[in-house]
């Protein structure tokens, strides 16, 4: 059984901070109304596998890596000759992060990963869908300290999906703003 009483230093900040800073800057009546995260969805796409089934489990492994938990496999619903996609195929790899695993990939995130990333200038703050969740993509999965550069065969991108309470953009945008996400304004 897990530890219990670990309370991630994000999870922390926010309950100490980041929760009356929010309450006081959108003058919100109802302490429900105050944007929290929600999820955290990772996804890694791996094309390559129509021609070599076995990368799956090389980004299975890497994924499960970044995330501490085990993901699941992504499977084609149909085929497509085109992209010679029959159904059932294995595609790639995702993940659900909630609670206190949300908590330590945002902090790695922010203060490891991104840092690494060549020629970073910042994230998009345009890159909400229009009901509080932010979406952003990286180009090589290999910034994440999980990752062993020595044994990776092929490097992959990987999108990762932060989803708040709120339906406000700019609610959200101030949130993730808070938890110290590098929007390029």
């Amino acid at each position: 059984m897990a530890d219990t009483s670990y309370i991630p230093r994000l999870k922390t900040q926010y309950h100490e901070t980041i929760r009356g800073a929010l309450i006081e800057q959108f003058e919100l009546a109802n302490p429900m109304q105050v944007p929290a995260l929600e999820k955290v969805v990772l996804n890694m796409g791996v094309g390559e596998t129509t021609q070599d089934t076995k990368k799956i489990n090389s980004a299975f492994e890497d994924m499960q890596a970044i995330a501490g938990q085990k993901p699941v496999i992504t499977r084609a619903r149909n085929s497509i000759a085109t992209f010679k996609v029959r159904e059932d195929m294995p595609l790639g790899v995702k993940v659900t992060l909630r609670g206190a695993r949300m908590y330590e990939f945002i902090d790695r995130l922010v203060t490891v990963a991104l840092p690494r990333v060549r020629d970073f200038r910042g994230l998009n703050a345009n890159s909400f869908d229009g009901n509080g969740n932010f979406a952003m993509g990286l180009k090589e999965h290999i910034v994440f300290p999980e990752i062993n550069y020595d044994k990776v065969d092929t490097i992959w991108g990987m999108d990762i999906i932060v989803c708040t309470t709120t339906t406000n953009d700019d609610q959200a945008r101030e949130l993730l703003r808070a938890f110290n996400f590098p929007f390029n304004d």
